[in-house]
């Protein structure tokens, strides 16, 4: 019994210096970081291409119609009222010009 003791006893000494031994414990690994997005004010959305010289044409909004210029181009260019039936094709090249059909005046200038 006395060696089952002095085998304890020193069973006990060995675990408790491993346990206080002088290695530190590794430091702990940093949290990984994770990627911010940026703000959504800071990203620009795209601007549409002026195909079809909407942003000159806009001038034109507010006025009579009787006040267009004379279409240097009447292929790309579409005067018609608001309410008028049109084709539905889709031109990116094309200028309409939409007009109130009972006062004459331009309420929209888009492309197609």
């Amino acid at each position: 019994m006395k060696t089952l003791m002095v085998v304890g006893a020193a069973l006990a000494a060995a675990v408790l210096a491993v346990s206080c031994s002088s290695t530190p414990a590794p430091a702990p690994m940093p949290a990984p970081e994770t990627p911010v997005a940026p703000p959504r004010a800071a990203i620009a959305p795209p601007q549409p291409k002026d195909q079809c010289g909407m942003v000159e044409a806009r001038a034109y909004v507010g006025k009579n119609r009787t006040e267009l210029p004379a279409a240097v181009d009447p292929t790309r260019w579409r005067v018609a009222c608001t309410t008028c039936p049109v084709t539905m094709d889709f031109r990116p090249d094309r200028l309409n010009i939409l007009f109130d059909a009972d006062t004459g005046t331009v309420k929209e200038v888009k492309c197609g």
